[in-house]
């Protein structure tokens, strides 16, 4: 599987624009053949790099017994995958959506590898009261048989909330060769990118974007993780189900103003820098509950206040917020005004 793993993480380095397939039904709510074939053969046409089957948006409810579709729709979206590649010569990434419990996943990722597909996407929104240990076991229970592109599903449309420690024990794994980031909020995708970067293997794990919210600011943000270079090579997306060509055209461009930028990208990348220090003085990991301790922190730190203090005694920093805080400010020393408030602390307090 390492030869496999490695021509597959090459790939999708690249970057890629990677549809999540829909499901073609007819009027009584059967599967109409013709027109799924048709979405397959207008994806490959478009210029995408592959697609995505099985997914969240071809709907959970094909692998329901009483529905029946879930190899059907797999094989017959890889019967026209591979007619486009004869034909045109082009590889595409084949990737199958996996979920349930370890039973369950390690089928489906068994029937994907049946049918040749290259990659398991690994839904984890099954799993919702797992510990990260048992999460991880699952997960390499799963990657035995199939590589594997981790899946951050906003808990909105079924997924669970995967912390920082998640993500760099989820990256350890050998099998794994990319990540989808699809939380829709900022402060859960930088925790992912944080843990890819933590992992010692962000040059070999290709991350995408699933933010169907924020898009193109994924994909032209330089992102600077534990001292480490990351971008977004491209996108496994739902939105990207529509406009496919169009959407290839953007990511060809957003690669080329990525080479060409000289001040947009470090302004994007400071957003991120921003957002990140943000999530440990407002305390996001713990729902916000240390965010005014959290503010109060800094201001203690620069002198401005005398200590944390708030009118309800029970209102302080959480649990590993105060090293939180200290990471921030250290990673990102260029955000701080330290010097200014030290050089007129005196005068303002006299």
């Amino acid at each position: 599987m390492a030869d496999d793993i490695g021509h597959l993480g090459g790939l999708l380095r690249s970057g890629l624009v990677i549809p999540a397939h829909p499901l073609a039904l007819d009027a009584d709510r059967k599967l109409d053949e013709r027109r799924q074939r048709a979405l397959t053969r207008y994806y490959c046409d478009a210029g995408a790099g592959g697609t995505a089957v099985g997914v969240h948006t071809t709907q959970f409810s094909i692998r329901q017994q009483s529905v029946g579709l879930y190899r059907p729709v797999l094989a017959l979206a890889m019967e026209e995958m591979s007619a486009f590649e004869r034909r045109s010569g082009k590889r595409l990434v084949k990737i199958g959506g996996v979920c349930g419990p370890t039973s369950q996943a390690r089928e489906e990722a068994t029937t994907l590898r049946e049918l040749g597909y290259d990659i398991g996407l690994l839904s984890l929104g099954a799993l919702a009261s797992a510990s990260d240990a048992e999460l991880i076991a699952h997960c390499r229970a799963v990657g035995e048989i199939l590589p594997l592109m981790g899946f951050y599903l906003q808990p909105a449309v079924g997924g669970r909330v995967l912390h920082y420690e998640f993500w760099r024990r989820f990256s350890e794994i050998e099998s794994v060769v990319a990540v989808k980031i699809a939380p829709f909020n900022r402060y859960q995708t930088i925790d992912v990118l944080r843990g890819v970067a933590a992992s010692g293997r962000e040059t070999e794990i290709a991350i995408y974007t699933g933010n169907d919210d924020n898009i193109v600011g994924d994909l032209l943000t330089p992102i600077h993780a534990g001292g480490k270079a990351l971008h977004f090579a491209g996108g496994l997306l739902g939105q990207w189900a529509v406009w496919t060509k169009r959407a290839v055209e953007m990511l060809a461009d957003i690669r080329c103003a990525r080479k060409q930028s000289e001040k947009i990208a470090p302004l994007l990348g400071r957003a991120i820098e921003i957002t990140d220090a943000n999530g440990a003085i407002f305390d996001v990991r713990n729902n916000f509950r240390g965010c005014i301790s959290g503010i109060h922190e800094i201001l203690r730190r620069q002198g401005l206040l005398a200590g944390r203090w708030c009118l309800d005694p029970e209102e302080k920093l959480s649990e590993g917020q105060f090293e939180e805080i200290d990471r921030v400010c250290a990673s990102y020393p260029h955000l701080n005004d330290d010097e200014f408030v030290a050089e007129n602390l005196d005068r303002w307090l006299a």
